[in-house]
C-alpha cells in the first residue's frame, strides 16, 4: 500500500496471533519494525525478516521498558511514523476479579499503550505521515458473561482513540481502532477436533460471511489505516469481523411475521399484514 515502504512502525504483542501477523504483512510491505511482547519468544517471528525488524522483549506496565522501546527505534532506526498498539492480557474473572487484578488489565491494555504514545510523540510529530492504530473488541458494546475486565478496557481504547485523534489532529497524527471478528490463529488449528468443530460452527452462526478472519486480513486493515491512502480517516473504528457486529438477535435465521401469524392462524388484509 502507498506510504508503507521504509516507515517505522513499532508493534506491540507479536509474539502470538494477529501480532505476528502484523510483522509479516508490515514487513512485506516495506516497513522497518520494532516488535514488542513481554514474552521472549517472540524472537522467532522476526527469521525472515532481520534486514529490516527488531524484536525486543519488554512489559508495557514498566516505564523503564516503554522508554527502552521508543529509544531502541530511535537508535535503530531514526525516526517513528507508525505506532500499533496489539499487545493486550486476558486474565479477567469477572465479578471475582481483584483490584490487583483489575489495576492489572488496565495497566496493560490501556496505560501502557497510552504511555508509549506519549514517549514517541516528539518522533510522530516529525513523520510526515504518522498513523496510530489501537485495537478494540466486540466486547467494548456487549456484555459478556463471565468477563468484565477485558470489555472495560477495550471501551476505554475506543474512547481514547477518539480523544487522542481530537488533540493529535493538529500535527496531523491520525489515530484510529480496528475491531477484529473472531480470528483464526494457530491455536486453533492445534486444538482438539472437537474444539475447533465447535469454533467453527459458532463462526459459521455469528459472521455474516460464515467463518472466521484470518490474521492477515486483519493486518490488511491496519495498513491501510497507516497508509497513504486513509490519509483522511482519524477517530474511527473498522470492523474487520465478517459482518458479525452487524448482525442482530436473530442471527442468520430468516423469521418473517407473516408466516408467524399465519401459523397462528391470524389473518392478513388485502394490502398486507397489519396489526389488529
Amino acid at each position: 500500500m502507498k506510504g508503507i515502504k521504509g516507515r517505522v512502525a513499532i508493534i506491540t504483542g507479536t509474539a502470538s496471533g494477529i501480532g505476528a501477523g502484523l510483522i509479516k504483512n508490515f514487513a512485506a510491505s516495506g516497513a522497518k519494525l520494532i516488535c514488542v511482547d513481554i514474552q521472549g519468544d517472540g524472537e522467532r517471528f522476526i527469521d525472515d525478516f532481520r534486514d529490516q525488524a527488531t524484536f525486543l522483549k519488554a512489559d508495557l506496565r514498566v516505564d523503564g521498558d516503554i522508554a527502552k522501546i521508543v529509544d531502541t527505534a530511535i537508535r535503530k532506526f531514526g525516526q517513528i511514523d507508525f505506532l500499533i498498539n496489539c499487545a493486550a492480557t486476558y486474565v479477567d474473572k469477572g465479578a471475582s476479579s481483584t483490584r490487583s487484578e483489575w489495576l492489572n488489565g488496565f495497566d496493560s491494555n490501556l496505560v501502557g499503550h497510552v504511555l508509549l504514545v506519549q514517549a514517541a510523540l516528539p518522533y510522530l510529530k516529525k513523520s510526515s505521515s504518522p498513523s496510530i492504530v489501537n485495537f478494540s473488541s466486540e466486547s467494548a458494546h456487549v456484555g459478556l458473561a463471565g468477563r468484565w475486565i477485558y470489555p472495560a478496557t477495550k471501551a476505554a481504547i475506543e474512547q481514547v482513540t477518539r480523544s487522542q485523534a481530537l488533540d493529535l489532529a493538529e500535527f496531523g497524527i491520525r489515530s484510529n481502532s480496528v475491531m477484529p471478528g473472531w480470528t483464526r490463529k494457530p491455536f486453533h488449528d492445534a486444538a482438539p477436533a472437537e474444539v475447533a468443530e465447535r469454533y467453527q460452527n459458532l463462526s459459521s452462526r455469528l459472521h455474516m460471511l460464515r467463518r472466521m478472519g484470518t490474521v492477515d486480513e486483519v493486518a490488511q486493515a491496519v495498513l491501510f489505516l497507516c497508509s497513504e491512502h486513509a490519509s483522511f480517516i482519524t477517530g474511527s473504528c473498522m470492523h474487520v469481523d465478517g459482518g458479525h457486529s452487524a448482525l442482530g438477535p436473530q442471527g442468520l435465521e430468516v423469521h418473517l411475521p407473516t408466516e408467524i401469524r399465519k401459523a397462528a392462524g391470524v389473518g392478513s388484509s388485502a394490502s398486507g399484514d397489519r396489526c389488529p
